[in-house]
């Protein structure tokens, strides 16, 4: 073989290894991530069922009390600003009200459409790890399944179709066989890969920004003191619903009395 084409092939080979060594090293932070974050979800999800279990129907109970009094004193009063003040109220009851009971709603009456169908059977026929050529594309179909399950289950149509194009992308447009054509393939992957990482950490950013996750850290920092915060938050709230209570009872006698 003359020399200038080993010299040619060389360089080659050795970016290859490289980047199939890269790769594999990006492909287990990723699925770290993925776990990491799937992990962060579960938890935050069974603490927001506790929450409106015991804090969030109380909540609920307190803003429609408040509701019906403001819509009362617009008997009492009769005046613009009652008015306003009960639309105001009514809106919030409502909020409060689908914060709490919507959820567990749609949950349970979820029932994806058709085109998300479509798009999850055509992505399972590309990357499930059946279809897989060697043990390390069967690991990464599995986690890029893993995805798309999760993301069937949440109605994710863009993280769905984001599998699909990747998927097109790499084999689609990058035709052919040999080190070049494998190692264009492996770069754009590897780009890919990076980007969901960067995707991941961005979510996981948002959800430890988020209300939710700064209650369940006190939450739990109460708990290492031996207090149970959303016990706290539920009796607390029981002693304001009782109050709205004698407030909606006052002024319906105040209704009465006036002859209205």
């Amino acid at each position: 073989m003359p020399a200038e084409i080993i010299l040619q092939q060389t360089p080659d080979a050795a970016s290859l290894l490289d980047k199939r060594e890269q790769l594999a090293a990006v492909r287990t932070t990723l699925a770290e991530r993925e776990s990491e974050l799937a992990q962060l979800r579960a938890q935050l999800k069974t603490f927001e069922g506790r929450y409106l279990r015991q804090v969030g129907i109380l909540y609920a109970q307190l803003d429609e009390l408040e509701a019906r009094i403001a819509e009362r004193e617009v008997d009492l009063y009769d005046s613009d600003s009652a008015r306003r003040h009960a639309e105001e109220t009514r809106r919030q009851a409502q909020e409060t009200h689908d914060a709490a009971f919507g959820s567990a709603h749609e949950a349970e009456e979820f029932d994806p459409p058709p085109s998300l169908k479509a798009l999850f059977r055509d992505v399972a026929k590309r990357i499930h790890p059946d279809f897989a050529r060697d043990d390390a594309e069967q690991k990464h179909f599995t986690l890029l399944m893993a995805r798309a399950n999760q993301a069937y289950s949440r109605g994710d149509t863009e993280t769905l179709q984001r599998l699909l194009d990747d998927h097109r992308e790499i084999n689609a447009s990058i035709a052919g066989e040999g080190p070049t054509a494998e190692l264009l393939r492996i770069t754009r992957q590897i780009q890919h890969a990076q980007r969901d990482i960067a995707n991941l950490d961005a979510e996981r950013h948002t959800l430890l920004s988020s209300e939710l996750a700064q209650l369940h850290l006190d939450a739990e920092a109460a708990a290492r003191e031996h207090r149970d915060l959303l016990t706290e938050l539920a009796a607390s709230l029981r002693d304001q619903v009782a109050d709205a209570q004698r407030r909606f009872e006052l002024i319906d006698r105040q209704i009465a009395a006036h002859g209205r």
